[in-house]
């Protein structure tokens, strides 16, 4: 008897649609990064390769500052939520159901669910009250922000990662007489250690990506790489717009291949 099993694979057309939607989505990228190589001023007319604003924005100085800030809140930002996210992990998977476990789960992941605009609007009026209390203008704000929006992103893999794990080293540990300390420096958190990784990097990446919430969270000389860019475009775009962003694509590249080959599963 033939198999009748649906896939939608076998769909007229589905090839078609699938190879269009990869080229919608490349095509504007992949033409970003061959006119990053354009060696003349303009963003649409093809004038020659040549490696100019890459050197202009390596000699940028606005352009370095805006870096090493979004690297130092991306780092901040991602080593706090990780450890929050961690926390929540190992709080919601290694002990029994109770009530009110899926409205924490929803609560965990609220930033995933509300726009971020919305995330945004209400960060800058909590981080306005506080400013106005304490006088302090500093880039912890943004830090705090990050790293709350970013939480979610490091938590998913984290438990993912808990929650395929077999309880049986942990329970053998127990048996051996090793405190819960102990059990869980020697035995839970090797394990977790990759997912953990991956959920750094991930929130990394989103911490380092972000425009919306910096926009409002933040005060002024505190723009980062992705800020410093809007604000160039809206002033005269120029290839060094198009450099910058390669050089950003080709980390967040990088950094997402780390995270996949951490998650994904072995035979």
């Amino acid at each position: 008897m033939a198999d009748r099993s649906f896939e939608v694979s076998r769909l007229p057309g589905f090839a078609t649609v699938a190879i269009a939607v990869f080229v919608l989505l490349y095509l504007p990228i992949l033409t970003l990064v061959i006119f990053s190589f354009n060696s003349g001023p303009s963003i649409a007319v093809w004038q020659g390769w040549s490696l100019h604003w890459y050197t202009d924005a390596w000699n940028n100085e606005a352009v370095k500052g805006a870096t090493i800030r979004s690297l130092i809140i991306a780092t901040c930002a991602s080593a706090i939520a990780t450890s929050v996210a961690t926390m929540a992990a190992l709080g919601t998977t290694r002990r029994a159901a109770f009530g009110g476990q899926t409205f924490i789960y929803v609560v965990i992941n609220q930033p995933l669910m509300v726009p971020e605009i919305v995330t945004a609007v209400a960060l800058l009026i909590l981080f306005g009250v506080v400013k106005q209390a304490t006088g302090y203008q500093g880039l912890g704000y943004l830090i705090l922000a990050h790293a709350a929006f970013c939480t979610p992103f490091a938590y998913l893999p984290i438990r993912a990662r808990l929650e395929g794990m077999d309880l049986s080293l942990e329970t053998a540990a127990c048996d051996l007489y090793a405190n819960p300390w102990q059990t869980f420096r020697h035995v839970t958190l090797p394990l977790l250690a990759p997912g953990i990784a991956a959920g750094a990097m991930l929130a990394f990446v989103i911490s380092l990506d972000d425009v919306v919430i910096t926009e409002f969270v933040k005060s002024g000389g505190q723009d980062t790489l992705p800020t410093y860019m809007l604000g160039q475009m809206r002033r005269a775009i120029t290839p060094e717009v198009n450099a910058i962003s390669t050089a950003l694509l080709g980390l967040t590249v990088v950094l997402l291949t780390l995270f996949f080959i951490l998650t994904r599963k072995k035979n």
